[in-house]
């Protein structure tokens, strides 16, 4: 299984991105999927998940601010980050559950002016 993440780039803030992260198989055969974060000298950080019955996690910091998703004939899970401040600057990985554990290659989001 592969997932191939996207959408990393730098923002100003208080603006938007939208994190990509396509399967190689279908998104709802894992059992919950989400992203994780990591900044230099930090442990790394589950930012939100979704099951795949549809519940749905995230991380207090980001509650009301970040939106998980999933289209499953794209086999792509999203990540939709509205308002976002320089403390979301970080590494952002994918990861899915089931079956394994598999995980994306990073993207990095970068929220200066």
């Amino acid at each position: 299984v592969q997932l191939q993440a996207s959408g990393g780039g730098l923002v100003q803030p208080g603006g938007s991105l939208r994190l990509s992260c396509t399967a190689s198989r279908s998104i709802f055969s894992f059992k919950t999927t989400g992203w994780y974060r990591q900044t230099p000298g930090k442990q790394r950080e589950l930012v939100a998940r979704i099951t795949a019955g549809g519940s749905t996690y995230y991380a207090d910091s980001v509650t009301g601010r970040f939106t998980i998703s999933r289209n499953n004939a794209k086999r792509t899970l999203y990540l939709q980050m509205d308002s976002l401040k320089p403390e979301d600057t970080a590494v952002y990985q994918c990861a899915a559950y089931g079956g394994g554990e598999y995980w994306g290659q990073g993207t990095l989001v970068t929220v200066s002016s």
